[in-house]
Formats: C-alpha cells, sequence, structure tokens
C-alpha cells in the first residue's frame, strides 16, 4: 500500500507535468499562429496586411563612424525585442479615411457587407476634427500614405481599428521600429549603404517633390515597404537627445510628457539619403503646425507636416484592459 504523503507528492508531481505540458502546448499552439495576417477592415473592401517580426536582441543606434550619423543615435546599445506583427505598409488615405469621417465609414458600409457590425462598434468612437483643408495637399489619395495627422490622432485611430475589430493595434515604439526597419542589418539602411537608395526608397533626389503610393520599392528582408523614406513614420516615444545614454532600467519607450519633440522615424520624400538610415531620428517640431490659424492648434492635424505619416503594430502577448485603456488614453495637452 502507498503511504499518504507518497501519495500526495506523486500528485502534486502530475499535476506540474499535466500544467507543464499544457503550458508548452499552448506555447507551441500560439508560435503557431504567429505568421503574417491580413486584417479586414469590415464594411468595406480594404485590409491591412500585418508581418509576423520575430522576436530578438540588437543593437539599437549607430557606431560613431557611420556616415550621416547625429550624437543623438549613441550610445548604440543592446535592446530586446518581444514578437511582434508589423504593417506591411503605412496606413493609406483609403483606411484613415474611415475612420477621420464617420459619414464616409457608413456610407462605405452600406455599400459593402459588414456581418460583424463593425460600424456600430465605432459609432461613439472618437474622431479628428474635419480638417479645413484637403490634407493630401493634390499629391494623391487612393494608395498613398496618409499624412499630416497628429501622434495623437494616429493613437486615437489605434483605438477606432480595436473598436471595430477587437484587435488591439498601437504605434510602434522606438526601439521596435528600428528593429523592424533594420530586418537583422547592421548597416546604415537595410538594404547595405546609399548606393542602392534607389532601389528601395522614395526621397529628396527622386520623389519629384511627393510622397508616392505604397509599396513600389523593394521591401526589406523581412518583407516591410518603405521603412526608408517615402513618409516618416510616428512612433509612440517622446524624443529626448540623450535617451540612449539616460534610458531608465527596464523602460520600454520614453512615455509622451510633453507636446513637443516626439520621435519620429524612416526619413521622407522631403529629405536628404542620410535622413532615411535605420539608426537616424527626428524630433516634431511646432512648425509643422504653422499654417494652422486656430488657438489652441488643432490637436488632430498638422497642416505643414506633409511628409509624416505612420504604420501599426501589434503584439503577439496582447495587453491587459488596464494596459489597453493606458495606450488609448494619451494625455491633452493643447497648443497655443
Amino acid at each position: 500500500m502507498v503511504p499518504l504523503n507518497t501519495f500526495i507528492i506523486m500528485s502534486k508531481q502530475s499535476f506540474y507535468l499535466i500544467l507543464t505540458v499544457f503550458l508548452c502546448f499552448k506555447a507551441v499552439a500560439q508560435d503557431s499562429n504567429f505568421k503574417n495576417y491580413t486584417q479586414k477592415i469590415g464594411g468595406s473592401p480594404l485590409s491591412y496586411d500585418m508581418v509576423a517580426i520575430p522576436g530578438g536582441e540588437f543593437l539599437m543606434g549607430s557606431p560613431a563612424n557611420e556616415k550621416g550619423r547625429r550624437t543623438d543615435e549613441g550610445p548604440q546599445h543592446k535592446v530586446k525585442i518581444e514578437p511582434f506583427w508589423m504593417g506591411k505598409y503605412e496606413v493609406i488615405w483609403d483606411i484613415y479615411d474611415l475612420y477621420a469621417f464617420k459619414n464616409m465609414e457608413k456610407e462605405m458600409a452600406a455599400r459593402h457587407p459588414d456581418p460583424d457590425k463593425s460600424v456600430q462598434k465605432t459609432d461613439a468612437s472618437t474622431r479628428p476634427s474635419p480638417p479645413y483643408v484637403d490634407m493630401s495637399f493634390g499629391m494623391g489619395r487612393s494608395g498613398y500614405p496618409a499624412i499630416n495627422m497628429t501622434q495623437y490622432a494616429a493613437i486615437y485611430f489605434c483605438k477606432w481599428l480595436y473598436e471595430k475589430t477587437g484587435v488591439f493595434y498601437r504605434l510602434p515604439t522606438e526601439a521596435e521600429w528600428e528593429y523592424a526597419c533594420r530586418a537583422g542589418s547592421k548597416t546604415p539602411y537595410s538594404f547595405g549603404d546609399e548606393s542602392k537608395i534607389d532601389e528601395y526608397a522614395w526621397y529628396r533626389k527622386n520623389s519629384d517633390a511627393a510622397y508616392k503610393k505604397v509599396g513600389q520599392k523593394k521591401p526589406n528582408a523581412w518583407g516591410l515597404y518603405d521603412m526608408h523614406g517615402n513618409v516618416m513614420e510616428w512612433t509612440l516615444d517622446q524624443y529626448i537627445p540623450d535617451y540612449y545614454a539616460k534610458k531608465p532600467a527596464g523602460e520600454a519607450y520614453a512615455p509622451v510628457t510633453e507636446l513637443y519633440p516626439t520621435s519620429v522615424r524612416g526619413g521622407s520624400w522631403d529629405d536628404e539619403a542620410a535622413d532615411l538610415r535605420s539608426a537616424a531620428r527626428v524630433a516634431s517640431k511646432p512648425e509643422w503646425k504653422i499654417l494652422d490659424p486656430q488657438l489652441p492648434k488643432s490637436e488632430w492635424w498638422m497642416t505643414s507636416a506633409s511628409f509624416v505619416g505612420f504604420r501599426i503594430v501589434r503584439p503577439l502577448k496582447t495587453p491587459s484592459p488596464e494596459e489597453i485603456k493606458a495606450y488609448y488614453s494619451p494625455k491633452l495637452i493643447e497648443d497655443y
């Protein structure tokens, strides 16, 4: 006969064995789902491709001898990145307009099946105030990257998409953005040096002074298009010039506490080649709203930032409801 204490020990061992097997199975099942996918935009014929970015560790920033380097790109430091999905392309006007203009979303849904009733889900969503000019400035709308929105507006776009789809999306952190841009490379650009830039990027010398439809140049090694050039892309971070040297241990990004500057990445159609490097950092400026006659100035539109857009990410590990609420509740800082 087995003594009682031995039976208890065996039972505990069996329990932990079963729990371990369960967790391993769950992890494998989760990993098997970690692949590229397409997010359908309910009530429309539109969709948005997401690319699975594997987790890993990389050296963030640029070496002191990199051509075009600025002091805010150092010191180089190791950063660990958790797996996430990232938009294959920059967010285009076709999708952004459904968020910015409620009537447009409703009219589109009237012409396209919406079995998930996604439009009803966004009926109370917070949306931008109507712009007083065409924010594409005649450079093209369908298939072109949405531009001129504030970081605040881009975060609310993510919230609208979450309310519409039930999937958590947000802006990338600076570290996630650079990691995805590099795609394992250690060179100034994901494709090597500047000699190949015309194959991969729109910038001042080849853009004819305007942005272009997304996805016309070659992608990087992970299948992301226009990470270099076309339009700069918002990140979640406050721009702090010496952040790499002062970064608090364990902090994934620099939370925004001031309206300016916030961090933008990738360079644009209006920039020189050096601004398109993987490590190059750009600080947002009040001058990007210089044409806005309102006081306070719009929290939604940056009328003089026709070179700024964004793409979105989705972390593999979905945050808690409290964390999601915090992501989607950026502090409104009025701009006088």
